[in-house]
């Protein structure tokens, strides 16, 4: 009798493991193949649903990516009950708008497609194109407003995001959380989706006009980059060589872009990171300033007492005894 149970609760264990990880062991042999794909399903059920319970609830989310798998066709002649979002993070994909299911639309990286509930569906992503996308699905009572509120009208089918790595974190967060199923993870998947759609909503307000894709990608590209090597010695002139801009042309849009300059936009980072270490005891002021990028501290705290940071400043002067 005991080993029956005991049998019984290894085999609602193993149930539980392989409904969260199922897509890991199923694809990670199918992966060398064909493609890769990492999907996490609300309740574990495929099933179209809409849900007025809340005002928003994310009840599926995913990702592909193409490697030999020569197609990978969606065909819904009568759409979907629920509201989807694409994001297009490597290659391009085919779409079909409209009646005419035959006239293609060509959606590059950098782009999201937001279907709404009964929209026929039809797009293909190939393998040549070295496709990878995110998608969500989600429902709820009051989404067609929340949408509008960010700025997602009606009239936003396919539109420009840009490449911040931060959307595929975000995604990647969502699938993690629906898979694992943890306590609270319904507020965390609204939570995640309304960060993208408030980086939406940001995007959407930029003062840069986007009059060619190549522009809001190279500003998207510097921004990244010198978010990740913020406390590195970045040369803005080598950065716009190896990049096959000009300065002046990296500048001008940057600034743009985000208001400020590059030289701006490292050092902002840098205080703001130093900010948040000037809250632990724990570090020197020396090990802060190398920590950021400043290698020596005196002009670490010339740096701050320029900045608004006054604060921070007032910590610097008493940890160096100034």
């Amino acid at each position: 009798m005991h080993e029956m149970i005991k049998l019984m609760n290894i085999r609602i264990i193993l149930d539980r493991f392989l409904a969260i990880f199922d897509i890991h062991f199923f694809i990670f042999q199918y992966k060398e193949a064909h493609m890769y794909t990492n999907n996490a399903y609300l309740n574990h059920s495929t099933i179209d649903r809409k849900d007025k319970s809340k005002p928003l609830v994310v009840t599926m989310c995913g990702t592909y990516k193409l490697y030999t798998r020569p197609k990978l066709p969606t065909w819904r002649p009568r759409g979907r009950l629920d509201f989807q979002l694409i994001y297009i993070a490597a290659g391009k994909a085919h779409f079909h708008f409209g009646r005419n299911s035959e006239e293609e639309t060509i959606v590059h990286a950098g782009h999201m497609v937001l279907y709404r509930p009964k929209e026929p569906q039809k797009y293909e992503y190939y393998a040549n194109d070295q496709t990878e996308v995110f998608w969500v699905h989600f429902t709820g009572n009051n989404v067609t407003n929340l949408l509008r509120s960010y700025g997602l009208t009606n009239d936003k089918k396919v539109f420009y995001c840009g490449f911040d790595s931060e959307y595929k974190t975000l995604f990647q967060s969502m699938i993690e959380e629906l898979q694992m199923c943890q306590d609270g993870y319904p507020e965390m998947l609204e939570m995640y989706l309304r960060q993208i759609f408030i980086k939406l909503q940001r995007h959407f307000h930029s003062p840069i006009t986007i009059t060619s894709s190549r522009t809001a990608a190279e500003i998207d590209r510097a921004v990244s980059y010198f978010s990740e090597h913020y406390n590195e010695q970045i040369n803005i002139d080598d950065y716009a060589k190896q990049n096959f801009v000009s300065t002046s042309w990296l500048i001008r849009n940057f600034r743009l872009y985000t208001g400020i300059t590059p030289k701006q936009f490292i050092m902002k980072k840098r205080i703001y990171n130093a900010e948040m270490l000037l809250q632990n005891q724990h570090y020197s002021i020396n090990e802060i300033a190398r920590i950021v990028g400043y290698d020596n501290p005196l002009y670490f705290s010339r740096i701050f007492q320029k900045t608004k940071y006054v604060v921070c400043y007032l910590k610097i002067l008493r940890w160096c005894n100034l």
